[in-house]
């Protein structure tokens, strides 16, 4: 008896058929769909209409048009087409060869009209042109400014970095900590409104002011006058430096030394800084030390701060040390 030999098991049928011959060689054999061949005595296939579009030539209606239908329809009010066109449109009405080759939704809106004498703007050019009527271009009286230019020469404070009052901006700069100028800032306009609602000061004769001074009832007009006013009445002009050598045997000599201004204005600034920080907090907030330093300025002005004796100790040693200023090093 011949073997079997099954080489493909499957659920369902196979399309190939495996025969072993007798030398035992399989062969193959696959059967084949028969293929159709047209041949001129069948029957042919159908002609289109002359004119007809074909199934991709039919264009669909320009968006204009299909608004215009759709207004037609709901009653309502649609686009003005014959108004109305684009750039483009300007462009085929002057070249005749691209106006031959341009869609037929384009050449439409193209056909000779009733002259108008007037000319196609853009879509857009309408609500621009009702922008640009009630323009008025006599605030522009430089060109390419939107304002006047200033005046020259510039004014002091009309520099970014100095448009604050030298006190106001040392000021500051004393009060900052740990680089947070912002903070410092707030404080410095804190106390200057506190100087500014303040009630006026009243003076102590046996510590005046500054000569040329303004009356205590103006100061709190102007609270950078009020502050300056109190910095510089308080600001020691002399300051002690201890020279080592002076007379002999490594022992040091107090020797007087002048101040500039900015030097006699942080010195007394430092001053004010220390005996408000001394003081008792009233309340909690954040604008509580900047409360203290506003009441030690108006104290100062007032005489009954402890800065005025400070500044006087400073100037009796100095005073009592211009000696020394005659002594040659040994």
């Amino acid at each position: 008896m011949q073997p079997r030999l099954h080489l493909f098991r499957a659920r369902r049928p196979t399309m190939s058929i495996v025969r072993i011959s007798h030398q035992g060689q399989p062969s193959l054999c696959l059967r084949l769909a028969p293929q159709r061949s047209i041949t001129s005595d069948e029957k042919p296939l159908p002609k289109a209409d002359e004119g007809a579009p074909g199934p991709n030539q039919e264009q669909l209606p320009h968006v204009s048009e299909e608004a215009a239908s759709m207004s037609k329809i709901t009653g309502g009010g649609g686009p003005e087409i014959e108004e109305q066109g684009t750039p483009v449109d300007e462009v085929l009405k002057r070249d005749q060869g691209s106006r031959e080759k341009a869609p037929k939704v384009m050449k439409e809106p193209m056909q000779p009209a009733s002259p108008t004498g007037t000319r196609s703007f853009s879509t857009s050019t309408h609500p621009r042109q009702d922008a640009m009527t009630g323009f008025d271009d006599s605030r522009l009286q430089t060109s390419g400014h939107k304002f006047e230019l200033p005046a020259l020469p510039l004014a002091a404070n009309m520099h970014l970095k100095y448009r604050y009052a030298p006190v106001v901006k040392q000021v500051t700069n004393l009060l900052m900590r740990d680089g947070k100028l912002s903070v410092a800032q707030r404080n410095m306009a804190m106390i200057l409104n506190h100087l500014r609602t303040a009630s006026p000061p009243s003076v102590n004769p046996e510590r005046p002011l500054l000569p040329g001074s303004p009356p205590a009832s103006h100061l709190p007009l102007n609270p950078i006058l009020y502050l300056t006013l109190a910095i510089d009445s308080v600001a020691p002009l002399l300051r002690i430096r201890a020279q080592k050598g002076m007379a002999g045997g490594g022992v040091a000599l107090q020797m007087p030394v002048p101040l500039a201004l900015r030097q006699r204005r942080r010195q007394a600034v430092m001053w004010i800084l220390d005996s408000a920080s001394k003081k008792p907090s009233r309340g909690s907030g954040r604008g509580g030390f900047a409360q203290k330093v506003a009441e030690e300025v108006i104290a100062i002005v007032e005489g009954r701060s402890g800065v005025w004796d400070r500044r006087g100790g400073i100037h009796k040693l100095a005073v009592s040390a211009r000696a020394n200023l005659n002594v040659r090093r040994r």
